[in-house]
């Protein structure tokens, strides 16, 4: 069976949620102070340092007292690797920054990549779904928040081409 029932699933489930929960609301503080990295950023961002410590947890009780074997080695490199990946995302042009919520998704993309690697599932499969609602509904709320508080420069909802001269 793919989806094996597991009571501790619950309970990482509920620390991923908190952790996004609370993204959001640092990111929301960060929005209506005008700042780039909003709501969305901040939630996947903490979203993304959960889901990496969960993996770190359940990986090295599994592989404890393995001779020579240290399995958090290569989800370190991953996780340096993509954040110089998703760094080079990040663009500023006229004192605007673009591409950080783009490049924290990338870092939850790695996160959910080496979940499904070590096997882990669900816990992949319900980070991808909050990782959908963070891009996509915070999106609304991030934008009605800036607007409430006099930020009316919102971005749109998908990234336009722009040729760079």
């Amino acid at each position: 069976m793919f989806f094996e029932f597991d009571p501790t699933l619950f309970t990482i489930f509920f620390q991923l949620t908190l952790a996004a929960l609370l993204g959001l609301l640092l990111g929301a503080e960060r929005s209506i102070a005008g700042k780039s990295a909003g709501m969305r950023t901040f939630a996947l961002v903490s979203l993304g340092a959960c889901l990496f410590t969960v993996i770190s947890i359940l990986i090295t009780t599994e592989y404890f007292g393995k001779v020579n074997f240290d399995p958090m080695r290569v989800p370190a490199a991953i996780i340096t690797g993509i954040g110089f990946i998703g760094a080079g995302l990040i663009m500023f042009r006229q004192n605007l920054m673009r591409g950080l919520t783009t490049g924290a998704g990338m870092w939850i993309a790695a996160g959910v990549g080496m979940g499904v690697g070590f096997g882990l599932y669900a816990i992949a499969a319900y980070t991808t779904a909050l990782t959908l609602f963070i891009f996509t509904a915070v999106w609304f709320i991030e934008a009605k928040l800036k607007v409430h508080f006099g930020r009316h420069n919102v971005e749109p909802i998908r990234d336009k081409e722009e040729t760079w001269e």
